[in-house]
């Protein structure tokens, strides 16, 4: 199986049993003094899962930050998900453990190749994934996930005639699965005002169609989850919608899908294609579950960047403040309640 690109930080060193209790009890004991919500994303490492208030993907919780009562944001993700926090609660402090965690499918477009591209194309309306910057966002009309993207681009067009034209970036595959899910491949004329940048998330870059079917001839009895709302799914989904995957016992479930689905069938056997934090919340819904990593160096290293410790030390010094620019938050928050609101 073809390992990935190593570009991300080392992990930092594993804790013993008695330093995660001490530490996770510290962490909630602080976050109460604060007035504190600690927001997880499930690819983070498992103990950060377990002290969390809050445990999901970019979608739910950036309905949490823009519902919490909190006073403090800590946000256990990566940088792009704190800004859209901070964003969604702009009288809210927002904290993140380790400003250094990063998002490589978020770098792969920049605010100016954003705008030199809508300097070609004037006019079109921009669909951006939510893994951006909040400066890309503010250039942007409409978020999505991957959940959604099919249908806010059929909206688009609903809204504003099938003649749009559409910027849509910066995840390539998840552009490719929405230009198939919507006909795209058999409309010449209308693909061609449909433009996708060259982007993606190197968790998933060296996944390729024989590797998945190679994972599934060594458990031929299990079946396959797709977590579509995961950037680190979508080339997965794009090979299963191309055909390249044999679609025999796939289901593309949200988290609390996958979770409902391991729940019902508890001793059931099952291949995850996403990023492999996500086998720690499934594995605690269906203990007896067989959870296999639809590619085992499928893990983000910027998400596992943020340990226990250095939320400790957040927390107890309230440092690493994520904020946005007043002028470029109000016209990100947009596209992000557009979002929100579409589901």
């Amino acid at each position: 199986m073809q390992e990935l690109p190593t570009i991300q930080p080392n992990f930092a060193p594993e804790l013993a049993p008695e330093e995660i209790a001490a530490l996770s009890e510290e962490i909630r004991a602080l976050a109460d003094a604060r007035n504190a919500v600690i927001l997880a994303h499930n690819y983070q490492l498992p103990e950060i899962q377990d002290v969390a208030g809050y445990l999901g993907d970019s979608l739910g919780l950036s309905r949490t930050a823009a519902t919490t009562e909190a006073e403090v944001i800590v946000f256990c993700g990566v940088h792009f998900m704190a800004e859209t926090a901070s964003i969604l609660s702009p009288e809210k402090k927002v904290l993140i453990p380790d400003l250094e965690a990063g998002c490589s499918l978020a770098d792969s477009i920049t605010v100016d190749q954003l705008r030199d591209w809508k300097a070609k194309h004037p006019g079109a309306i921009v669909v951006m994934y939510v893994n951006t910057s909040a400066a890309v966002k503010a250039e942007t009309d409409y978020c999505v996930t991957s959940s959604n993207a099919v249908s806010v681009v059929e909206h688009i067009w609903r809204e504003h005639g099938d003649d749009t034209e559409i910027l849509f970036g910066p995840d390539m595959w998840l552009g490719a699965f929405v230009e198939r899910e919507t006909g795209l491949l058999d409309e010449p004329e209308r693909r061609a005002r449909f433009h996708i940048w060259d982007g993606e998330c190197h968790v998933h870059a060296g996944i390729r169609p024989e590797d998945i079917d190679r994972t599934r001839a060594e458990h031929p009895e299990a079946e396959f989850l797709i977590h579509p709302e995961c950037g680190c799914s979508t080339q997965a989904m794009e090979y299963v919608a191309a055909g390249d995957v044999d679609t025999t016992g796939v289901h593309m479930l949200s988290t609390s899908g996958m979770q409902n689905y391991v729940e019902e069938h508890p001793e059931g056997e099952f291949i995850v294609a996403t990023e492999n934090g996500m086998l720690y919340p499934l594995q605690q819904a269906a203990p007896k579950a067989n959870l296999i990593e639809a590619n085992r160096m499928a893990f983000c290293k910027y998400m596992k960047m943020i340990t226990l410790p250095k939320l400790r030390d957040s927390l107890a010094e309230m440092k690493f403040e994520v904020s946005v620019a007043p002028e470029i938050a109000e016209r990100a928050k947009v596209p992000i309640e557009r979002m929100v609101a579409i589901g």
